[in-house]
């Protein structure tokens, strides 16, 4: 990882809360704390310039400031002796943070905003930042569970490597478990092979249960010689994806998952998945994606 943390206010309690946070992974990763707001003028969904925010009689302006001053005084509290800078900037919230994550390490949010972040994490806005961002993104959701494991949606794809990697280094720094799970189907029910006629779909379950769990062992075994400290728990679950993701974030302190996966992981953030992981998990949830990504994204 390389660039700052990068951590968006808009005064809202969700992100003080998320502040807390940035400073904290500002901390473990050994970077510093960028503090952005974005500022628009209200209803009329238009920026204003930076000029007025020199004017001491503009409300727009005394909000602004004083929300990036309470979020970084916040922060210096969290993580005395970090380095910390800010900035207003003009534009929409989205379109801010998107452009800042492209030198960033990583981006945190809360779940629910105000102001410049309104509806950040509502509906498709949520599934644009989280698949679009140049870097990885924390959503400050939930209750972390001290001492609890970090969760890893492992698929054993490509694209879910980076996930891999971000969720090791996670456990490491935090000295927790890695639970590590996996998700396949075992469906016996009849297929439809020609009109009006049904047969059964045949399959050695446990041949296919073995290859799932050589996928998964897979997934995490490179890294599980990197970070030797780290103790891993490989979780298989029989089950739908956001089903098992959920409920494995319920005793957790950090749910990990990437932008884009095959089997079980397909479509992550495309849809159901993502709204499913991103407004029900109980814990905070990173979305990583592959670095070359971002290339396609631009092209």
């Amino acid at each position: 990882m390389s660039g700052p943390v990068l951590v968006g206010v808009d005064g809202s309690p969700a992100s003080l809360e998320a502040v807390d946070a940035a400073a904290q992974e500002a901390r473990r990763w050994g970077r510093s704390l960028r503090v952005v707001h974005a500022a628009t003028w209200p209803a009329m969904n238009v920026p204003f310039s930076a000029s007025s925010l020199t004017l001491p009689e503009g409300e727009i302006a005394q909000l602004a400031n004083r929300t990036i001053t309470e979020a970084v005084e916040r922060a210096r509290r969290a993580e005395p002796g970090l380095e910390v800078t800010e900035d207003v900037v003009t534009g929409e919230a989205l379109a801010v943070l998107e452009a800042e994550s492209r030198t960033a390490s990583l981006v945190v949010v809360g779940s629910r905003g105000l102001g410049g972040f309104t509806g950040l994490l509502l509906g498709s806005v949520a599934v644009h930042l989280s698949s679009h961002a140049a870097c990885p993104v924390l959503v400050i959701r939930g209750q972390a569970t001290p001492g609890g494991p970090v969760v890893l949606g492992a698929d054993g794809s490509r694209d879910g490597d980076a996930a891999v990697r971000f969720a090791f280094a996670e456990a490491s720094m935090r000295g927790a478990d890695l639970e590590a799970v996996h998700t396949w189907n075992n469906w016996t029910g009849p297929v439809t092979t020609t009109p009006g006629e049904l047969a059964p779909l045949v399959y050695d379950v446990d041949m296919l249960r073995d290859e799932e769990e050589r996928v998964l062992s897979q997934a995490v075994s490179g890294y599980q010689e990197r970070y030797p400290e780290v103790t891993v728990r490989p979780r298989l679950e029989n089950a739908r994806t956001r089903q098992a993701l959920i409920k494995a974030s319920e005793n957790a302190q950090l749910l990990v998952v990437g932008a884009r996966g095959r089997g079980g992981f397909t479509g992550l953030l495309l849809g159901s998945v993502s709204q499913a992981v991103l407004h029900h998990a109980h814990c905070p949830v990173a979305v990583v994606r592959r670095i070359s990504d971002t290339a396609d994204d631009d092209e």
